[in-house]
């Protein structure tokens, strides 16, 4: 158990279980671009460990980026999207994936296939490293899942709960 702020956190998913499902995120991902040279764009700041542990282990050629945008305060999803800190490269032609650490509700990629959209990609490729089909509201295809996982609230390995949390190898979940 940890505590984190007012709450308490039991142990969910370990480092082990992390480190397996990225490396098979990378095979699929050599495999999808062996000819090709992607940019994987990052969702700051909770998929900051995501991106070094993938690109780690993607073995093809590759541009490396970052987005900010911020959705949640606490422990709720606020439901509305602000882009706070764009993207400056030209993308147009070159295949996009994005990389997130979590997807709940789809309210962050929603707003990021729109803005690359405007960019003329010739690929756009969504990956995460956990995902919540219950929560998951909408219609646009996740192309790489790590983990699948039931719709609690988790910390770790770049999660955090009002700020705290990011730098735990493990995820936790809130107890009940």
């Amino acid at each position: 158990m940890i505590h984190l702020h007012d709450k308490t956190f039991e142990p969910f998913i370990s480092s082990d279980e992390i480190d397996f499902a990225i490396q098979n995120m990378a095979k699929q991902m050599d495999d999808d671009f062996f000819d090709d040279t992607p940019v994987f764009i990052g969702v700051l700041n909770g998929s900051f460990m995501v991106m070094s542990d993938l690109m780690k282990k993607y073995r093809g050629m590759c541009e490396v980026s970052f987005v900010k945008m911020a959705s949640y305060e606490g422990t709720q999803s606020t439901n509305e999207v602000k882009q706070l800190i764009g993207i400056n490269e030209n993308l147009e032609g070159k295949t996009v994936v994005i990389v997130e650490d979590i997807i709940d509700t789809g309210n962050t990629i929603e707003e990021l296939r729109a803005i690359f959209k405007e960019k003329n990609v010739k690929h756009l490729k969504i990956a995460t490293l956990f995902f919540k089909p219950e929560a998951y509201t909408k219609d646009i295809k996740i192309d790489y899942v790590g983990i699948r996982i039931p719709n609690k609230f988790i910390v770790g390995y770049g999660l955090d709960y009002d700020g705290l949390g990011r730098n735990l190898p493990d995820v936790y979940q809130l107890a009940e």
